[in-house]
């Protein structure tokens, strides 16, 4: 089975997995890209379509896709989407070619924004998180709360520390940057900004990344650290619990320049 980040506007990521005959596209906010994808691989069928969230960036697509290749779509139960679809929610679990997949419930993002972690054997495992979690970084609070956000996280963080963490957009540099911000001393995340640097440097992408790796370097997992903890009362003296500790980190990323 291949795993693609196939690269839309300019730094989303359509994740596409396919073995020689079957297709499945994940937030396909450009439907003209995967098409092309497509032409280039003749003899896929692109047979499903999961969406993490209704922002247009993940769905632009959908409508274009569903009329040329008439794929399933699977997404949010309770978000709005520009086509019909299978909705899903939390515990759900998915089957398709020889994966098992369960729906996650991870909003914070938005209010309805779900994710994929899916198995199959002799693979590691993969998880397609949309906006939630990216690397170094997690998703704006544009719908929930810091709370809702960090809930999600210790959801996605407690999966297994192989799973290959598929985030939608490019912004790993970026949020490296803020997280060598927030701890400078972490050797782990020094070495591994490096390693990013290096893949874009060549334009190569810098995902998927493994959770273990995620958890040694991101901020937005470690809040609960004293490290981390220090540097965001530094930044906002008013946070002395993990909740508000966790928001005034979110809101510092949000003003980091």
């Amino acid at each position: 089975m291949n795993l693609i980040p196939l690269p839309a506007f300019s730094d989303n990521y359509i994740w596409l997995l396919h073995d020689e005959l079957r297709l499945l596209a994940v937030d396909p906010g450009d439907g003209a890209a995967v098409l092309a994808w497509m032409a280039q691989h003749p003899g896929l069928k692109l047979e499903h379509i999961w969406v993490t969230h209704h922002h247009a960036d993940h769905t632009g697509g959908l409508l274009a896709l569903v009329q040329a290749t008439g794929a399933q779509v699977h997404g949010p139960a309770l978000e709005k989407l520009p086509v019909q679809h299978l909705p899903v929610s939390g515990g759900q679990i998915l089957h398709w070619n020889g994966w098992t997949c369960e729906v996650i419930d991870v909003p914070g993002h938005t209010a309805g924004h779900v994710a994929y972690w899916c198995q199959a054997a002799g693979q590691a495992p993969v998880l397609f998180c949309g906006d939630t979690l990216f690397s170094g970084g997690c998703g704006r609070l544009f719908e929930g709360t810091p709370a809702q956000m960090l809930q999600s996280l210790d959801r996605l963080a407690a999966l297994p520390g192989d799973t290959r963490v598929c985030c939608a957009h490019e912004y790993t540099l970026s949020n490296l940057n803020f997280a060598l911000a927030v701890e400078p001393g972490n050797a782990d995340l020094q070495a591994y900004a490096q390693r990013c640097e290096r893949l874009r440097a060549e334009l190569q992408p810098t995902l998927p990344v493994d959770l273990s790796t995620e958890r040694a370097i991101n901020p937005f997992l470690r809040s609960r650290l004293p490290a981390l903890r220090s540097a965001a009362q530094q930044h906002t003296p008013g946070a002395t619990d993990e909740v508000s500790v966790f928001a005034a980190l979110r809101q510092w990323k949000n003003d980091f320049r």
